[in-house]
């Protein structure tokens, strides 16, 4: 969606105060409209769409408890190279070049 917006002008926004039982989610990110976007549709007492811009952004509340914030570690160069020696196994640099390697 063409906004007028530069990338760095498109931000995610994610407040919540301890006081209130809600999170207030206001973003640009495609994707992660989609998923509040569904996750509404299918959960309407848990979320709700509040606004949506005319720069592309959209408002979403959701109930404080169905919020959460995930953390990954990084690859360790052990983990790397057993996930590269899997995928040369499996052949998936072929399979997914369309056969060629």
């Amino acid at each position: 969606m063409k906004t007028g917006l530069k990338k760095k002008e498109k931000f995610t926004r994610i407040y919540f105060n301890e006081s209130s039982s809600t999170v207030d989610i206001f973003t640009h990110n495609s994707a992660l409209k989609r998923r509040l976007r569904e996750y509404c549709g299918k959960y309407p007492d848990a979320a709700h769409l509040i606004q949506e811009d005319e720069f592309g952004g959209a408002q979403y509340e959701i109930a404080k408890g169905r919020f959460s914030v995930r953390l990954t570690a990084p690859y360790s160069d052990e983990r790397r190279r057993n996930a590269r020696s899997l995928a040369i196994r499996n052949n998936n640099a072929e399979r997914l070049n369309g056969g060629k390697a």
